[in-house]
């Protein structure tokens, strides 16, 4: 299997910044068709980028974009982004499944509107993108869903504090589990990733630690590498699969993650990794959770 998305079409929720646009602008790179459906219209007045600004990118970066105002939790509008991606383009060959909502917060602090909005964005859009995008995707030549979310490392660290966000993640891997063994017979690869430090995202300067946090993360490329590495491999033999960033670059032969950051310090693990993924890295990080 060649090692390009060249000529490939991404549907990807999300997007429009961060991990997401990191993984759009390494398939632009290669001339891939990159389909960012999300809400982000307008600019925000704490988070950079918009749907529009991403496919900006994505053009500049050698791609085809295409933006799409989509709440992936409302079908009807993920049904016309899908049909408007086919138009477009022709056809599906990849689903990104990168939206996510988060809000770490305990029982009796979490809102039933949060709680109900993690849900339908994290699990619920997982399951509907995916669905949508399916019927396209038994069309293509080397057809791959890969959703932007944790192992099933059911232990009760990753849920005290956090139930609400810890069961809409892991609803999105639940989803991989599933589909990639209902899909078998159509080839179409369904696999999660996770990175094993924490990424310099918006979030993660707006919402989960500021500057101090930011300072010990990554850039978002190693993820983006890492899911190229993964989109590129033949679908029939490589799914049902939780693979975390830095494992799957040691497979293809890195050694050397210091470009990836952060500059000073060692990076802060991230949540939901398995103690075993830390046994098999080659980078030392700090290994309590983020928070």
């Amino acid at each position: 299997m060649a090692a390009t998305l060249q000529g490939k079409t991404i549907f990807m929720s999300g997007g429009s910044r961060g991990i997401g646009l990191a993984i759009a602008l390494r398939a632009a790179r290669d001339g891939a068709n990159v389909v960012v459906a999300a809400k982000t219209d307008q600019p925000h007045p704490k988070l950079p980028g918009t749907i529009h600004t991403a496919v900006e990118e994505i053009e500049k970066a050698g791609g085809r974009g295409l933006a799409v105002l989509c709440d992936i939790r409302d079908d009807a509008q993920v049904e016309a982004a899908v049909e408007k991606t086919v138009e477009r383009f022709g056809g599906i060959d990849v689903c990104i499944n990168n939206a996510s909502a988060i809000q770490l917060t305990d029982t009796l602090s979490t809102d039933m509107k949060r709680y109900d909005l993690m849900n339908g964005v994290n699990a619920r859009g997982t399951f509907l993108v995916s669905k949508c995008c399916i019927p396209h995707l038994q069309k293509a030549e080397n057809p791959h869903i890969l959703t932007l979310s944790p192992p099933l490392d059911m232990q009760a660290k990753w849920f005290a504090g956090h139930v609400a966000y810890s069961m809409a993640k892991f609803g999105m891997s639940m989803v991989t589990l599933g589909l990639a063994e209902e899909l078998k017979a159509d080839g179409i690869a369904v696999n999660s990733l996770w990175p094993l430090t924490v990424i310099d995202t918006a979030a993660v300067r707006n919402v989960l630690g500021g500057a101090p946090l930011a300072a010990m993360s990554r850039s978002a490329d190693i993820v983006a590498d890492a899911a190229h590495a993964i989109l590129t491999k033949p679908s029939r033999s490589f799914t049902g699969r939780f693979l975390i960033d830095e494992l799957v670059l040691m497979e293809e032969g890195a050694t050397d993650f210091a470009p990836y950051g952060p500059e000073n310090g060692v990076p802060m693990a991230d949540f939901f990794v398995p103690d075993e993924a830390f046994e098999k890295a080659a980078t030392k990080v700090r290994r309590q959770p983020a928070g």
